[in-house]
């Protein structure tokens, strides 16, 4: 067998022992090992492969892992559903008040009531999303 085919399976192996452990040590060296196999197929020496392995691992796995393993430890806050509305801008369809009412927040109506009990909302007013509350969105007017 060929290095450059050795290293393409040690490769391809790493990767998928990776399934097992999901600590990203084993993906970085097969990917390392999958480098190597590349510059075996470019007829570089097998002393230039070890090299390419050591190198590329070690920086990957000193450097790229870190970064990758505190990302998905603290990924980007997505909101959804109810949570996405809140701060959103919305237009009054009728008088909110502390009793009740209803705004238009992106093309939906909804159920709304005023935050503060002594604010009254006219029509067409827009309106700031404070919070969901149920099927209800209390909403604060915009100054």
């Amino acid at each position: 067998m060929t290095p450059a085919l050795l290293w393409l399976i040690a490769g391809v192996l790493l990767i998928a022992a990776e399934v097992l452990s999901g600590e990203f040590v084993l993906v970085m060296l097969g990917a390392a090992a999958l480098a190597a196999a590349g510059s075996s197929a470019l007829g570089a020496p097998l002393p230039v492969d070890a090299v390419v392995f050591a190198v590329l691992g070690l920086g990957l796995i000193f450097i790229a892992r870190p970064a990758l393993k505190r990302r998905l430890r603290n990924p980007l806050e997505l909101k959804t559903n109810v949570d996405a509305l809140v701060g959103k801008r919305a237009v009054a369809e009728s008088t909110v008040d502390v009793h009740g009412g209803q705004v238009r927040i992106d093309g939906a109506v909804w159920s709304a009531r005023a935050l503060d009990e002594t604010q009254v909302i006219e029509a067409g007013q827009t309106v700031t999303v404070i919070e969901i509350a149920g099927a209800t969105a209390v909403v604060s007017a915009e100054l």
